[in-house]
């Protein structure tokens, strides 16, 4: 390899001086670009003639691989961004063969384990248009995200949604969200603001997730060394005494549900349309 001296010419730049820096034992020197810019090379650098400018006209950074122009599947490298992957890969922008551009990591590309914006693993336009799915009719394309087609559809409650088409396709999405919303009161069985649902379950005793005590609506106080029992309804929580016994816990958080016994008695007069 030739020796780096002032003077000494690689592209675009001209050696200038040596510096006082070092980096990995070679001399750091700073060369002068063509444009009138400057950049600081080590001896290594220059002699293999990996950077040629100051970075005026080279897209691609020192000690980052070019792979401008490549391609990888369906996706062209066009240039490097600034980001970074997680593994510390240059993050490329990129231009599939569908039109769309993305951002992919080197390695990805490289590794194959990119080869399109997204559209390889989903299924081709369809015409949805006009058809109907569950409560929604399609009015219209709605373009393309993150590899998916979308597609802008009516509901029959009169809302208007943008769904995916795989989603429509495969039936799992049948309304704007007021076909869950309904189901799910359905299943609760509301009334005034109370679940029956819930309100049965515990009746017949079957504990709720967050129980430890054995027995719904009974806790064991560290700080006093003591059972509590409470009891919650409509939204609001009854205090209904601590004791030293889990026995006497019990029996009072029994004798609390009297309130719900109450209630799910009213409901039923009332669908009967029984009176007192």
């Amino acid at each position: 390899m030739s020796a780096i001296q002032i003077g000494y010419r690689v592209g675009r730049l001209t050696v200038e001086e040596p510096t006082a820096e070092k980096k990995a034992g070679y001399t750091v020197w700073k060369c002068r670009c063509d444009c009138g810019g400057e950049i600081a090379l080590d001896t290594r650098c220059l002699q293999r003639g990996t950077v040629r400018d100051c970075g005026c006209s080279t897209v691609v950074r020192p000690g980052q691989r070019d792979i401008s122009g490549l391609r990888f599947g369906k996706l062209v490298a066009l240039r490097p961004t600034k980001r970074r992957g997680g593994n510390g890969d240059t993050v490329w922008l990129c231009r599939c063969d569908c039109g769309n551009e993305v951002t992919a990591e080197l390695g990805r590309l490289t590794g194959g384990c990119r080869k399109s914006c997204g559209c390889l693993a989903h299924p081709p336009l369809k015409d949805f248009q006009g058809k109907r799915f569950g409560k929604l009719t399609v009015v219209e394309y709605a373009g393309k995200e993150k590899g998916m087609h979308r597609w802008r559809c009516a509901c029959d409650c009169g809302k208007e949604t943008v769904v995916g088409q795989s989603l429509l396709q495969t039936g799992k999405t049948r309304s704007c969200g007021c076909l869950q919303a309904a189901t799910y009161r359905d299943n609760l069985k509301l009334m005034e603001g109370t679940s029956l649902t819930m309100l049965q379950a515990v009746k017949s005793g079957r504990l709720l997730k967050s129980n430890t005590s054995g027995y719904n609506g009974v806790y064991y106080d560290k700080r006093r060394n003591l059972w509590v029992a409470q009891i919650t309804f409509q939204g609001r929580t009854k205090y209904l005494g601590s004791f030293v016994c889990l026995e006497d816990a019990v029996r009072a958080r029994r004798e609390g549900e009297r309130i719900y016994d109450e209630f799910l008695e009213q409901v039923e007069k009332s669908r009967t349309g029984t009176t007192v």
